[in-house]
Parts: C-alpha cells; structure tokens; sequence
C-alpha cells in the first residue's frame, strides 16, 4: 500500500474543505449534482473520445498502481542473474536451460532462453531492448490517458459555469433561482479545475514513475544477461546492475 499517495490525497481535499468551512461556507453547497455530472461525464466522454477501447480500458486497471504500485524486486533479480552467471562460467550456457521453466516472468523467460540458445550478446540486448521500449510505450500510452482527462476536465467545468449562467439568465425574472444557478456555474468550474489539478494530473505522474521504474528494472536484467553472454565476473554483472538501482 503506497500510503504516501493516500496521505497527499486527503491533504489536497481536506485542505480546501477545510479552507471553504474556515470562510463561513457550507460544504453542502459544495454538492452539485448536475455540476459533477457534467464535468465528470464530459470528461469522460472526452477521453473515450481519443482513445482506444484496449489504451481506455488498461488505463483504468493502472489506476490501482496509485495506491498498490506494481511489485520491485531488483536484489532478486540480481541475486538470479549472478547465480546463472556463475552456473554458465561453470558449467556452460545450456546448464541455465533449466531455469527457464521455474520463471514467472514472460520477459526474463525469453531473455534467458535468447541467452541459452547463443545469442550474440549484442543482438540479444538489441532484441530485448526493443520490445521492453514496446512495453513500456504501451504502458505510457495507457497512463496518459488521466493526464488528457486533467487537460479535458477544467474546459468541460468551464462548460459546465457556461450552462449555468445561461439558466440563471432563462431565469432573471424569479430572483428565487439565480442564486442556485449561480452556484452550479462555479461549482462546476471548480469540480473541473480541482479534478484535473488534485486528481487527474497527479495520478498520470505517478503512473508515468511507476511506468520508468519498471522498465528500468528490465534494462537491469538485460544488462545482467548480456554480460552473462560476454562471459564477464559475476562481480562485475553484480556491480554493474547495482548501478542500475542507484
């Protein structure tokens, strides 16, 4: 659980409801539905709108990453990678081929079976590389979908004020009203600009960061297996790797 990501986000929301409550405001004037429905769901459609169903969707199952990141494990990826290098700089390459079927991971799976099977260490690391930029291009692309959200959901509160004062115009007549019309027409703006500012824009940089560590933890294996391939020190792939984390 990332509670820092929990802490940052009562902070923003408390601090404003906090800020209205000192000023004498009511919080329940804070509560508009039709201001949340139209912001929220413009939004929404927004974003639809520009991306794909398959981006759309893995966007919304990254959103989990915000509060349970995505599982780091580099001291034991290290610890594997030097116990093969000592394995092959023992017994040969093909010994490693046993490994293989105990791996959970798709991506180490095909690095070490690339690494069994020979592959020169320049092109294994050019192959590996490759679909890693692949992987994480996809990953990103799925993340950004929140960043568009932030830039979508302040112009959609804009909307939103529009629509309101137009009904408080419809309605110059019964004064009753204009004070309510009034009220969804700033509420929306803030639903929107608050949305994209405390939530939406926040969320895309912490999943873009979880997105760059987890791809720099597969350039470490790739680092690890290419020097296996070059036959180099088990210190040396140790060292070398550990310059990764840092």
């Amino acid at each position: 659980m990332d509670s820092i990501s929990l802490i940052g986000l009562v902070l923003a929301l408390g601090a404003i409801l906090a800020g209205q409550a000192l000023e004498g405001g009511h919080l329940s004037s804070l509560l508009q539905p039709t201001a949340f429905l139209i912001v929220i769901g413009g939004t929404a459609g927004a974003v639809l709108l520009q991306s794909p169903l398959r981006v759309f969707l893995d966007g919304v199952r990254m959103l989990k990453w915000v509060f349970v990141p995505p599982q780091l494990d580099p001291e034991r990826i290290i610890s594997l990678v030097t116990g093969w290098s000592a394995v092959a700089r023992r017994d040969g390459l093909l010994v490693l081929e046993r490994h293989i079927g105990v791996l959970d991971d798709s991506f180490m799976r095909r690095g070490l079976q690339m690494l069994v099977d020979g592959v020169d260490p320049v092109q294994l690391r050019e192959t590996l590389e490759i679909e890693i930029d692949a992987w994480a291009t996809g990953l990103r692309q799925s993340a950004r979908i929140w960043e568009s959200a932030g830039g979508y959901s302040p112009t959609i509160g804009i909307l939103g004020a529009v629509l309101g004062l137009i009904h408080v115009m419809e309605n110059l007549s019964d004064p009753t009203k204009l004070g309510a019309g009034i009220a969804v027409a700033f509420v929306a703006t803030i639903y929107g600009v608050g949305l994209a500012n405390l939530v939406l824009l926040p969320i895309s940089k912490k999943l873009m960061t979880h997105v760059g560590t987890l791809a720099a933890q597969r350039e470490m294996l790739v680092d690890g297996l290419a020097g296996i391939a070059n036959g180099d020190n088990p210190r040396i792939i140790d060292s070398r790797m550990r310059g990764h984390i840092h």
